[in-house]
């Protein structure tokens, strides 16, 4: 009897086991799919200024600690978004903004807040001015390009547009294969109306595309025969339990279905240079390679578009254009942008440099921040600050949170201080190559140990030169004097 029960115990002892193996396997594969999952939605690259959303004020233009991306610079960023709320309110352009600083003190951060701030509609154009020498065509053509990029227009036309909810969509199909083509019917409806129409090949391949169905709020222009699809009616927000985040319920239109809409087309004037510059100049606005434009050709484009003003059909939208590192422009380039700044239908020019007072380059005079007098007397001028320790942990703290690294409150502080003691930059490098060395050793949070392990690897500026100046003798065409290398004070 007791032999029995000692085998139904071990019996039921071994299912148990088999049936928390088969948990764990089941668990295990749950995991390896949301791994890939989250690996195959997360395709983006993170690069230096991703966490940046904007300026980070609020309604008074008055900057907040930490908002946006953007820590501390509370001066630069209020100038900042003074000069962003005149753009929007269409006062200010033909300006030069000058945003000047230390290295690593925030200056293109803030120009890519300013970005963010003005939305998809105002053009932002942002080149390196070492860029410049690298195109195949004269300075002033790429700078002149640069300034048009900047400069958007908007051209409003009116066009007939059947709008509506889709009450039902009828294709009739061929019994015998190519006999005959597709036709169908589809009704469609307002609060005050509704009606049916015949649908062609056409409208029948634009429908399946679009994957329009019944409660579906569609716009069909009558020209062209594009289909837009608004949203989903509220009539039908109860059909289904669930839905997708991106569904998007709209009111049934009012009125009647057709109607007279006014469509706005955004572009640059740019983009009508090209096209309008040879013959199939919309394929090189795709491959880039535009080439010289002849003046008389923007002339025109000037002339009409200053037509379509006055006529109401176009409205003139100046934009941005940010140009970094400006010192590495020649003093051919600034004579060009003191004149183009002049122009009546001019950007606003945002310009960055982390230089002193240097040379001119093309010249052998010297100038504040390396840029002539006369341009830099046109400039509105916006300085920042070196970040303090505080504001290097926040920055930090931001940067850990957009590469996905989960770091201890010691590790963090190590970090902030290699920041204050080297930069804020190779401390940001850090981060990822410590997380690397985190999972090397298998563990989930990066600690001290793996801050001090990269901090071994990777050299800082400091310690690089310290280096070079201990092994200069081994290093080809060394150039730096024994007494120089022996002087601690120049070593700092």
């Amino acid at each position: 009897m007791c032999v029995g029960v000692f085998a139904k115990h071990d019996l039921l002892i071994q299912r148990i086991s088999i049936f928390n193996l088969n948990l764990q396997c089941r668990g295990t594969m749950a995991e390896l799919r949301l791994s890939e999952t989250r690996d195959l939605t997360r395709i983006e690259r993170i690069g230096a200024h991703t966490h940046i959303r904007g300026l980070g004020l609020d309604s008074s233009l008055e900057p907040r600690a930490v908002s946006e991306g953007l820590v501390g610079q509370l001066p630069a960023r209020k100038a900042a978004g003074v000069i962003l709320q005149m753009i929007k309110d269409g006062r200010i352009a033909g300006r030069g903004v000058l945003i000047a600083g230390q290295p690593g003190s925030g200056k293109t951060a803030i120009a890519m807040g300013l970005a963010k701030s003005l939305g998809h509609e105002t053009p932002f154009a942002m080149l390196s001015a070492s860029e410049i020498f690298s195109f195949e065509m004269s300075k002033t053509e790429a700078l002149m390009q640069a300034f048009r990029r900047a400069i958007g227009v908007r051209i409003k036309e009116e066009t007939e547009v059947i709008e509506g909810e889709v009450v039902e969509v009828q294709i009739d199909r061929p019994a015998v294969a190519g006999a005959a083509s597709k036709t169908g019917k589809l009704t469609l409806k307002t609060t005050e109306m509704e009606a049916c129409y015949d649908m062609g090949v056409k409208l029948i391949e634009a429908l399946g595309k679009a994957k329009v169905q019944s409660g579906d709020v569609i716009a069909l222009d009558k020209a062209s025969g594009k289909i837009t699809v608004l949203g989903r009616s509220f009539s039908r927000s109860r059909d289904y339990d669930a839905v997708g985040p991106h569904t998007k319920f709209v009111q049934c239109p009012d009125g009647e279905l057709q109607k007279r809409k006014e469509v706005v087309h955004c572009v640059t004037l740019h983009e009508i240079d090209v096209i309008n510059s040879r013959t199939q100049g919309f394929l090189a606005l795709f491959t880039g390679d535009t080439g010289e434009i002849r003046v008389e050709v923007r002339e025109q484009i000037d002339t009409k578009v200053a037509e379509w003003r006055e006529e109401g059909k176009a409205e003139v939208v100046p934009g941005v254009l940010f140009i970094d590192e400006v010192h590495m422009l020649d003093v051919e380039c600034f004579s060009f942008l003191n004149r183009a700044l002049e122009n009546e239908m001019a950007p606003i020019l945002v310009v960055a440099t982390n230089r002193g007072h240097t040379v001119i380059r093309g010249t052998n005079y010297r100038s504040p921040h390396g840029i002539p007098i006369d341009l830099l007397d046109r400039l509105l001028i916006i300085s920042t600050q070196p970040y303090s320790e505080d504001d290097i942990g926040k920055i930090l703290d931001i940067r850990c949170l957009e590469e996905d690294v989960e770091m201890s409150e010691e590790a963090k502080v190590l970090l902030t201080k290699i920041g204050v003691e080297t930069s804020l930059r190779y401390a940001i490098h850090l981060i990822t190559s410590s997380a690397l060395a985190c999972q090397k050793r298998k563990g989930r949070v990066v600690e001290m140990v793996d801050i001090s392990r990269v901090y071994q690897l990777f050299l800082d500026v400091k310690r690089s030169t310290q280096y070079l100046m201990e092994y200069q003798s081994q290093y080809m065409f060394n150039q730096v004097l024994a007494q120089e290398a022996s002087d601690p004070d120049v070593n700092s």
